[in-house]
């Protein structure tokens, strides 16, 4: 660069001939040059002798310098140019990958929408093969229903108060009630009651609820139930419904049971809906209990005049809100409620879109009025009307039992509004339940007869099952209805299993949708993103060359203006200098006459003399004054000249700064260091001015390069490498790089920044965690040791921070080299000692067992010596101990003051410096286990600072930690301390690590290449494994050699070292040649024998190929003499298949190929198949596939028999001999698509590729998947790959 610092006033300045350096205001020049200036005003800068000097070279040496400073410029307009073709590359690709990203996620989403369309209908299949089996369930429980009742009587018993005394009821079995009437008069006084089921006091609403089930499985399958709580007051109907808040009653559990069994049968096309209706019929005038919810709840007609408010309810819960808002409203009168009937109606709608069946069935739950008829004389009017109602309506109950019964053609429903409204549920295949409840006491036992023998009357009514055998036919029959009941539920429950299975599928197959449409969201989103990015970008780029390209229009007529305006300066300086130099003559001529004058008139008379000075002096005084004329013209001629000049400097000024800036505007953005900018006396660079001094340009090599005026390993690499960056890496390797400690005032300043720098560092890697940290110590290496070794002289680094990034880069090392994780180090013991007895007690342990240690100095390695004595305390401070009741532990114990512990840490330091051995054992051991290590030797060799007692009086532990804090510092900031010329003792170590590294891995190869290259090969397949083989091993080679010159910083921190020695690979080089030579021999000598694969041949042809014979065995002296035995072999046996083939005039030969292709390929091969096998193909370019059929000849041959054509006409079907792969070999690609051409189009789309080598490459797969269809050549193929012929041919 044409940078130069000035001594005088730490400026940069131009030094060039013909041009003042800028002027300094009076504050910015020195003492010295104010000094100079004071002396001497009145000197001109140019004196006339300066003047006439100017000479045509600074003119030549400007124009040099415009032109490079053009140039520079050009170059980097032409770099900007690349980078914006390679964006557009990168924004190119980017918008191909992202295009065939979502090409694929679209397939994709195209499959899963065909899997999920297959679900639907399968489990639309499932639906509607389920759909009988549960209609067939439920006639089937309808049946079994009916053959039992459709009427059933239950009866219930409340347990017995207190006070009211014996019970009157026994229970001898299930189906029988006992009252004790307690009628002496009569022979048997106890009266039995058949009944359909019997409940004890004991029995509680479970059990009961158990019994009432099959009645609410019947209203969900469609037919209508009424459950009646029959009973006098106070006999537990209420009880019965209702329940308790710990026993639940009918109400609850009848629609949990709905709303369970609605769920277990609900697929994904049939929806249960369920509502409530509820009212109270007070003498015979009904009452909505859920008209106060709103208005606007949908209301339903029951029997012909009755319309209720309906509640839909969707869950228990809701039902329960419900149920209490009904209670709710209808009130706290208990007397009302006792001459009052409570019906609450659950209405259950079915519907089923696949069958289209819509159902609808509801069950009634009623809680009937008392049933005591006993009027008393003190009841008032209205409770007699009460009664009187509550009578009307019980009997009419029992009459429509009674019309069932026998069958009448009229059933009585409307002598009374209960009847009436639920009419639709008594009759015809609805089911009814009466749950008649008694009371046990004998006050009550008239109620009892009376409720029983309603109960009896309405069982009665049932239709009898008439005999034993009636009863034992109808019992089969029910046992075989609920045997195929079974079977039908377990069917249809193995169904649903199915259809969950399928559900679950489905909302799999329906998540993977929906993550897949977010990715492809996200991808469009992205892509988009990119797309705009990129466009603007490229918009940004266009501008910008835009601004540059007039830019630079502009400095070319500005620099073409500034040479032509030079040019016409320099006439005009040459004009002046021509007419000073006349100016200058003439004024010595007058000089010298005025001398000859003065000298003439000494020796003349006085008289004489007085005329004749007279003369002399007017003569005088006109010569001077055009002398004065002259200097005054001379003056002026100078003036004008030094202003002529300064105005050129200005310009010359003015455009050098111009292009300076538009220099730095074009280039690459550099990361500045942030030390960097703070620093106080830093000056600018300017990057686009020369050495004018010199007179060259400095030129750097696109070679790695040494900075070796800064003593650095800091590499310049070749802009051609390209190397994975991050902006963390760019970053630091920009502020190491540009970090100059000239531009700081004191040394504490270079400290600091250079500190900053190291922790820098240190941040990075720790935040680019365990995954990166081998990424970014690669990026920054060469930065950093560059910077390390440059500032090692100045002695202003942290020798710390310095050790912990050697540490860092050893380890990293370590982690990537198996050579070196066998490495054995000393143990801490032998780098520790006892001031007094040498080596402590400890010291005497030898390594860990394994491989023998590496040692780095002498076989007896010299220990530190820990200078701690306990303290020596006074008779007087013991006895002043005892008095503050300390014991005598704590007096033994050693209190380590501060500059104790920093004279430890200085004297560790010391001994750490260029200390190999321990530098090693630094980083093969764990900071924290080394430490541990430090501790315990110290608490085993210094027996005052063992803990004896109570830690907690003496804080030894805390003595301990604080000396082995001390030795680790001091060991850490020595062993990052560097001897010049000798780096640190880590530097060296790493040094000397990688260097073992890379000679490990150069001898390794060189082992393996010498055994390749001493193995002889007997065929061609061997030649090419041993060739690819020796190739690899090569390549190997080469890429360990290409990152020793890479890590040249890395393998030169140790001055003096002997570099790595490379072993010699002459004679694997050699084999590698001859293989590569014997290869091409092989091929020919192949090719020659695929054309000697005939039975008869031109005699010319003939002579031609025994004369290629001959050429390649004149070529045998190429090749090492382990090779000639393979060669020779192959040439002979080639010669031997030559000679052998029949030899024919060539005229004849030539119409013997030409009837050949129709005579091959003719109808002849059909027949010799002895079986063909069908293939399908789809190329994506046609509608519908194209069939292919392939067998084998007795020759097996690959024979192919196929449309002629893929389009209409296709031209019937052909067969032809598929020549096999070797034969394309050496093909160029019309020549196969020739030989395609005689083959079936379908195949030629298959096999043809843009390329040649891709043809063959394709054409070699497809006659393998033919082949493998052929089970007579499935032989062939296995041969066939061995030899590598059906492997990718040259691609």
């Amino acid at each position: 660069m044409g940078e130069q610092r000035s001594n005088t006033n730490n400026r940069w300045n131009w030094e060039v001939s013909g041009f003042e350096p800028r002027r300094l205001s009076p504050s910015q020049s020195s003492p010295e040059e104010q000094r100079r200036a004071g002396a001497a005003p009145l000197i001109r800068r140019y004196s006339i002798s300066a003047a006439s000097a100017v000479s045509p070279y600074t003119s030549e040496f400007s124009k040099q310098a415009l032109a490079s400073k053009v140039q520079r410029l050009k170059d980097k307009v032409k770099i900007a140019k690349d980078d914006y073709l390679e964006l557009r590359q990168e924004a190119s690709d980017l918008q191909e990958y992202s295009n065939a990203k979502l090409d694929r996620v679209t397939r994709y989403l195209g499959v899963l929408a065909e899997k999920t369309r297959k679900l639907d209908r399968v489990a639309l299949e499932s639906e509607a093969r389920i759909s009988p089996l549960i209609n067939e369930k439920k006639r089937l429980f309808n049946e079994l229903l009916t053959a039992k009742g459709n009427i059933k009587v239950f009866c219930r018993t409340r347990p017995l108060f207190e006070d009211e005394g014996p019970s009157i009821v026994e229970f001898p079995d299930d189906c029988t009630i006992r009252v004790n009437t307690g009628d002496d008069t009569i022979a048997s006084p106890k009266k039995d009651f058949e009944i359909d089921r019997v409940y004890g006091p004991h029995v509680g609403q479970a059990e009961l609820f158990s019994d009432v089930q099959p009645f609410v499985q019947s209203a969900l399958d469609g037919y209508n139930v009424s459950i009646f709580a029959y009973g006098q007051t106070r006999s537990g109907k209420t009880h019965t419904m209702e329940g308790s808040s710990h026993d639940r009653g009918l109400y609850a559990r009848c629609f949990e049971e709905l709303f369970d069994l609605a769920n277990s049968d609900l697929t994904s096309t049939s929806k249960f809906n369920f509502s409530v209706t509820a009212f109270d019929l007070y003498n015979e005038q009904i009452k909505d209990l859920l008209s106060e919810s709103g208005s606007t709840l949908p209301k339903i007609q029951l029997g012909s005049s009755v319309e209720l408010v309906q509640e839909k309810v969707d869950n228990p819960l809701d039902f329960s809100k419900v149920l209490k808002a009904i209670f709710q409203s209808r009130g706290s009168d208990t007397t009302k409620f006792n001459v009052s009937h409570l019906i609450i109606t659950m209405h259950i709608y079915y519907n089923n879109a696949i069958s289209g069946e819509n159902l609808y069935s509801k069950l009634s739950l009623v809680d009937l009025a008392g049933s005591e008829g006993q009027i008393l004389e003190e009841d008032s009017g209205e409770r007699v009307t009460d009664l009187l109602h509550v009578m009307k309506s019980l009997s009419a109950l029992g009459d429509v039992f009674s019309s069932l019964t026998s069958k009448k053609d009229t059933i009585p429903y409307e002598n009374s509004m209960l009847t009436n409204i639920l009419a639709d549920s008594l009759g015809g295949n609805s089911k009814s339940l009466m749950i008649v409840n008694i009371c046990p006491n004998a006050a009550n036992l008239s109620e009892t007869i009376s409720s029983l023998n309603f109960a009896a009357r309405a069982r009665n009514s049932v239709l009898s099952l008439g005999n034993r055998d009636t009863i034992k036919k109808w019992r089969d029959v029910a046992n075989d209805a609920r045997k195929e009941l079974y079977e039908k539920e377990k069917e249809i429950q193995d169904l649903k299993q199915e259809v969950l299975g399928l559900k679950q599928a489905l909302k799999e197959a329906n998540d993977q949708c929906v993550l897949l449409y977010n990715e492809v969201q996200k991808a469009w989103k992205v892509s988009f993103t990119l797309q705009s990015d990129l466009k603007s970008e490229n918009v940004m780029l266009a501008d910008k060359h835009k601004i540059e390209k007039e830019q630079n229009a502009q400095l070319r007529n500005q620099v073409a203006q500034l040479l032509q305006s030079e040019q016409d300066q320099k006439l005009q300086i040459q004009q002046r200098d021509s007419t000073i130099q006349t100016l200058q003559a003439k004024l010595k001529s007058l000089e010298s006459q005025l001398n000859e004058a003065i000298h003439s008139s000494e020796g003349k008379s006085s008289s004489p003399a007085t005329g004749s000075g007279v003369s002399i002096t007017s003569k005088t005084a006109a010569d001077s004054m055009d002398s004065s004329a002259v200097t005054k013209k001379l003056e002026e001629e100078l003036k004008k000249r030094d202003a002529l000049i300064e105005r050129l400097h200005e310009e010359n000024e003015k455009l050098f700064d111009r292009l300076t800036e538009k220099a730095s505007s074009v280039g690459s953005p550099q990361v500045s260091s942030p030390f960097s900018k703070g620093a106080p006396n830093a000056q600018p660079r300017d990057f686009g001015r020369n050495d004018y001094n010199k007179g060259r340009s400095i030129d750097v090599p696109s070679q790695l390069t040494m900075d070796k005026s800064e003593g650095a390993g800091a590499l310049v690499k070749a802009g051609s490498e390209i190397v994975k960056t991050t902006p963390a890496g760019e970053y630091l390797t920009a502020a190491l790089n540009d970090f100059d400690p000239d531009q700081y005032d004191s040394i504490a300043a270079i400290s600091d920044g250079a500190n900053k720098l190291l922790m820098l560092v240190l941040a990075a890697v720790i935040k680019a965690g365990a995954s990166r940290e081998h990424e970014i110590l690669a990026e920054i290496r060469d930065a950093v040791f560059a910077f390390i070794r440059k500032m090692e002289p100045k002695r202003v680094m942290d020798t710390m921070l310095v050790s912990r990034v050697r540490i860092l880069y050893i380890r990293s090392l370590l982690a990537r080299s198996p050579e070196l994780q066998s490495i054995k180090v000393s143990p801490v013991e032998c780098f520790l000692e006892k001031p007094s007895s040498g080596r402590s007690r400890s010291s005497s342990r030898s390594s860990s067992p394994g491989r023998s240690p590496v040692r780095y100095v002498d076989e007896r390695i010299e220990g530190f010596k820990v200078n701690i004595k306990p303290e020596k305390k006074s008779k007087l401070s013991s006895v002043v101990s005892r008095i503050r009741g300390l014991d005598q532990d704590t007096l033994r114990q050693q209190q380590v003051t501060g500059g104790k512990l920093r004279e430890i840490q200085e004297e560790a330091k010391m001994f750490a410096v260029g200390n190999k051995a321990l530098a090693a054992l630094f980083v093969h051991t764990p900071a924290g286990e080394l430490q541990r290590q430090i501790r315990t030797w110290l608490a085993d060799n210094f027996e005052f600072l063992s803990v004896t007692g109570d830690e907690a009086s003496g804080g030894t532990t805390g003595q301990l930690e604080l000396l082995s804090t001390a030795i680790m510092d001091g060991w850490m900031a020595g062993l990052g301390a560097a001897l010049p010329p000798n780096t640190d003792a880590l530097g060296q170590l790493l040094s000397e690590y990688a260097k073992r590294v890379f000679t490990s891995q150069l001898q390794h190869l060189k082992d393996i290449a010498g055994t390749l290259a001493t193995e002889e090969a007997d065929d061609a397949a061997q030649v090419a494994k041993l060739r690819s083989a020796l190739e690899s091993v090569d390549h190997k080679r080469r890429k360990i050699l290409q990152q020793m010159r890479n890590d040249a910083a890395l393998l030169t921190l140790e001055t003096g070292s002997s570099p790595i020695q490379n072993p010699s690979t002459a004679a694997e080089d050699a084999r590698l040649a001859s293989l590569i030579s014997l290869d091409g021999i092989l091929k020919q000598v192949k090719d020659i024998m695929r054309q000697s694969s005939v039975s008869s041949m031109g005699r010319s042809k003939k002579k031609a190929l025994l004369a290629s014979l001959d050429e390649l065995a004149e070529r045998m002296p190429s090749l090492l003499d382990i090779d000639h035995p393979c060669a020779q072999r192959q040439i002979a046996d080639a010669r031997r298949l030559v000679e052998s083939i029949h030899e024919e005039d060539d005229h004849i030969q030539e119409t013997y190929h030409a009837r050949k292709p129709s005579a091959d390929l003719g109808s002849g091969t059909e027949t010799d198949v002895a079986q063909w096998n069908v293939l399908q193909f789809n190329t994506g370019s046609t509608t519908t596939p194209f069939i292919i059929k392939c067998g084998a000849n007795s020759n097996s041959e690959l024979v192919i028999k196929a449309e002629a054509r893929v389009q209409e006409p296709k031209g019937g079907e052909i067969v032809r001999v598929v020549p096999r792969p070797s034969i394309l070999e050496n093909m160029s690609l019309d020549e196969m698509k020739q030989v395609f051409s005689e083959l079936p189009e379908a195949l030629s789309l298959l096999a043809l590729a843009r390329t040649a080598d891709g043809t063959r490459a394709r054409y070699s797969r497809l006659y393998r998947t033919l082949a493998m269809k052929v089970p007579s050549l499935r032989d062939l193929v296995g041969e066939l790959e061995k030899g590598g012929v059906l492997k990718d041919v040259k691609s």
